[in-house]
């Protein structure tokens, strides 16, 4: 008998070790953090600090508050049309919550203020929206998380993605509070189109085979048959045709965009795995611009046009 409670205790400390393990907080690495409230006492403020450009957080059964800093090592670039920032030192970060975030309010902490970014969900509302928000130089920024009190915490889950970039403005938000039309919508400049060619995560010769509403995202979804694809950061336009490969580019509703004929060079960035529009002339009009530049020996980069 006294073997048989030696071998009980042995196995209750086994259980409860990997019962720690489980929902005890950890990092996965500088870029994510993944972890449980169940460890944390209530009403507790637990830190952390993350050091990548884009990265995942999931904090499973909320209780207590979370303050999390995103401090990741950016070397911001030039502008890129309507879509791009300047070299000034700005970085634009965009959360992205989980269809299920549920259990947690998100707010962005700004010089000691608290500005609400997602509430806490209920089962009837609708998916929360992407929220971008800049920080200068020199600006202290930090998202708190807040677990809301609920007595069943066994299927709450406040999970969310993050993006950080140094060379886009908050105008690449779906948060159409932060934009206007005007400003999102209009047409690039020489020089903003030389420059997307060079510095966009995708650049793209094809054609608008349709024009899609999606209400939920508010964005118009181009479907784009790609004649030549010169450079894709992410996989993005694929397809079986040896003339073609399809893809889908968005950008924001009020812009507009309807499907017509011609040739375009699309360019743009990637945000949250989706491509995005930034400069996208009819490809004739690049063409005879490039081709000037290129002549002046202005071009910032070489595009293989032949």
């Amino acid at each position: 008998m006294q073997g048989f409670g030696r071998w009980i205790n042995v196995t209750w400390i086994l259980l409860l070790g990997i019962f720690h393990s489980c929902f005890s907080n950890y990092s996965e690495d500088q870029c994510s953090w993944r972890g449980s409230g169940l460890s944390q006492q209530q009403g507790s403020v637990e830190q952390i600090s993350l050091h990548c450009s884009e990265g995942t957080l999931d904090w499973l059964y909320p209780k207590g508050a979370l303050r999390l800093t995103l401090t990741p090592r950016l070397a911001p670039m030039g502008g890129v049309g309507p879509s791009g920032g300047g070299s000034s030192g700005v970085i634009t970060a965009c959360v992205k919550p989980s269809e299920q975030f549920h259990g947690a309010q998100l707010y962005l902490e700004r010089d000691g203020l608290l500005e609400l970014l997602v509430g806490d969900r209920i089962e009837s509302s609708p998916p929360p929206r992407v929220r971008c928000f800049s920080r200068t130089p020199g600006e202290r920024l930090a998202l708190f998380l807040q677990a809301t009190p609920h007595q069943d915490i066994s299927r709450r889950i406040a999970t969310f993605r993050y993006e950080l970039r140094g060379d886009w403005t908050a105008r690449m938000s779906l948060d159409s509070n932060l934009i206007s039309s005007e400003d999102a919508c209009r047409p690039c400049n020489d020089t903003e189109i030389l420059m997307a060619v060079c510095t966009s995560d995708f650049v793209v010769r094809g054609n608008i085979q349709s024009v899609e509403e999606d209400e939920t995202l508010r964005a118009a979804v181009i479907k784009v048959s790609a004649t030549r694809v010169f450079r894709q950061k992410y996989t993005l336009f694929t397809g079986n045709s040896r003339l073609a490969s399809r893809g889908e580019i968005r950008t924001l509703l009020q812009c507009g965009v309807k499907p017509g004929p011609g040739s375009f060079l699309f360019t743009g960035r990637v945000h949250f795995g989706e491509a995005w529009l930034g400069c996208a002339p009819r490809y004739k009009d690049f063409q005879r611009t490039y081709a000037l530049a290129k002549a002046a020996q202005q071009i910032p980069c070489e595009l293989p046009l032949d």
